[in-house]
């Protein structure tokens, strides 16, 4: 399997991740190493990330976290809990479904190129929106039937792998995520593994050199 992708890209680190919590071996190649309109002739969507299994390109990172867990279905990194797993999922959701596109650059410089809106008035776009999604998240912890030490079980999985890059995301976007203190004991459990220690911007090798880590 080749994903391809970049360092600052949140949805492939996402599957980076799940690939190295399933132990699967695979190449990374940053859509810089590729020639000009290569990855659109790949992808059509021209969004990161993509996955090539065989020469079948699977686009979208939660298509792609699906067919890893249906065809490397252990280990699994859904709850086997059948609510669980649901509430699992709904977390996860409320990343990709309204907070991920926030922090999408192309996103934030039509605020600024085509409605003309200043970068106090991004700023505070971005954070408005974060803020609430990060609530609703941080509520949905203290809610939990069980105090796991990852978000739905004794280990790191599904939700995880959403919620730490889009912590780094809103951090590097100026966002102060101190007023989640549940969310900010995850990601620190997360950060000592390899998983995700591997998976993140400043490991993979288009990193640009001397840029600070998000």
């Amino acid at each position: 399997m080749r994903l391809l992708s970049r360092w600052q890209n949140s949805a492939g680190e996402r599957v980076r991740i799940a690939l190295r919590l399933k132990g699967l071996q695979f190449d990374y190649v940053p859509v810089s190493s590729l020639a000009p309109g290569d990855y659109k002739a790949l992808n059509p969507q021209g969004l990161l990330p993509a996955l090539d299994v065989g020469g079948r390109i699977v686009a979208q990172s939660p298509a792609i976290l699906e067919y890893l867990e249906e065809v490397y279905p252990e280990p699994s990194l859904l709850p086997s809990d059948t609510i669980i797993r649901a509430e699992a999922r709904a977390f996860a959701a409320h990343i990709t479904s309204e907070m991920h596109a926030i922090t999408v650059q192309r996103v934030r410089r039509f605020l600024e190129a085509d409605l003309a809106v200043d970068q106090t008035g991004i700023d505070r776009w971005v954070q408005h929106w974060l803020g609430l999604g990060f609530a609703a998240l941080e509520e949905t912890l203290r809610r939990r039937v069980v105090n796991w030490p990852f978000c739905f079980g004794d280990e790191p999985g599904w939700v995880d792998l959403h919620l730490v890059p889009q912590m780094g995301n809103a951090r590097r976007l100026g966002c102060d995520l101190s007023s989640y203190p549940l969310l900010g004991s995850i990601e620190q459990r997360c950060s000592r593994l390899d998983a995700f220690r591997l998976s993140r911007p400043e490991a993979q090798p288009d990193f640009p050199h001397g840029q600070a880590p998000a």
